[in-house]
């Protein structure tokens, strides 16, 4: 039966090789892991630096690393879903794993700016983990770029290309983020702050609201 609206899945991938063309599209947002993929004869890869429009009818075998996660929207064709195209993932993006609207979803990854073909990605699934084991400790874009043996203005336009931020918001937001979930399990506001490399409560706390427009009393009430 022909899709009339978005669908979307997170779908879990072992590692074998495939090979198929479908009659809708498929938009790809890797939560984790990496895929390789021969799109009409394209030789292309997604991870969660970049996503993937595949449009209707294009035929492409592809395989990915054990364990890898990627949430899959199956779409109608429409209006910005022509044509074969990457785009650059922000840390924003995580949170479409979570359950929630296809469509919603959709019209915001359209939105994100394509990648182009000619780079190699960084692997932000390294980037994170480090950024995460240490959040608390100063992160230069210089110790950043140390992770890849890059130089900071290099890895500042790498990253720029690829997640479509500078390293400085890409760092922020991953504060925000695991702050956002601390305050969620019911972590003081002071305790929060100094895990993920705020220099107080009120710093963290001006933080949200600008960047997110949330409260830690708003981000508490939802582990209620």
């Amino acid at each position: 039966m022909a899709l009339t609206e978005p669908v979307s899945s997170l779908r879990h991938y072992d590692g074998q090789a495939h090979s198929h063309v479908h009659d809708h599209v498929q938009v790809m947002v890797p939560m984790a892991g990496r895929m390789e993929l021969e799109v009409n004869g394209q030789a292309l890869f997604t991870d969660p630096s970049c996503g993937m429009i595949i449009p209707a009818g294009a035929r492409h075998a592809y395989q990915a690393q054990p364990g890898t996660r990627i949430l899959v929207i199956d779409a109608p064709e429409a209006a910005g879903l022509e044509r074969l195209r990457r785009f650059a993932l922000t840390p924003a993006c995580r949170a479409l794993g979570e359950p929630g609207d296809a469509g919603r979803k959709l019209a915001l990854l359209l939105d994100l700016p394509t990648v182009l073909s000619s780079r190699r990605g960084l692997d932000l699934a390294r980037l994170d983990a480090a950024l995460l084991h240490a959040l608390h400790e100063p992160w230069t874009t210089a110790r950043m770029a140390s992770l890849f043996h890059l130089g900071a203005q290099r890895f500042h336009a790498r990253l720029r290309e690829l997640a479509g931020c500078t390293p400085g918001d890409y760092l922020r937001a991953l504060r925000l983020e695991q702050a956002s979930r601390l305050l969620a399990r019911g972590v003081s506001l002071e305790i929060a702050a100094a895990r993920v490399g705020y220099r107080s409560a009120s710093a963290l706390a001006y933080a949200l609201r600008r960047d997110r427009g949330t409260g830690a009393r708003a981000l508490r009430r939802l582990s209620h």
